[in-house]
């Protein structure tokens, strides 16, 4: 890597808004909030709103579309057409 480029890229822990979790981490964002990590090194804080913590992809609670429900409401939508072509 070329000298001089590059932006600084140092740990910092990573709070998850709405679960309190925290991660450390690095990266280039900087924040002038600090926390004192288990290590008793104090780093850079960071609140996100969403992170794999809390993600429901992540978590397991991605609800599955009703795709059932869909094509009864189809039908009954264009019940009308059906009946034409018979």
């Amino acid at each position: 890597m070329k000298k001089g480029i590059h932006p600084d890229y140092h740990p910092v822990v990573i709070r998850d808004g709405s679960t309190g979790k925290e991660f450390l981490t690095r990266s280039t964002a900087t924040s002038s909030a600090t926390v004192t990590w288990s290590d008793g090194n104090e780093y850079p804080l960071i609140t996100v709103d969403v992170t794999s913590d809390s993600h429901p992809f992540y978590t397991g609670v991605n609800t599955i579309p009703d795709v059932a429900g869909r094509v009864e409401k189809f039908r009954r939508r264009y019940a009308h057409l059906e009946k034409r072509n018979d």
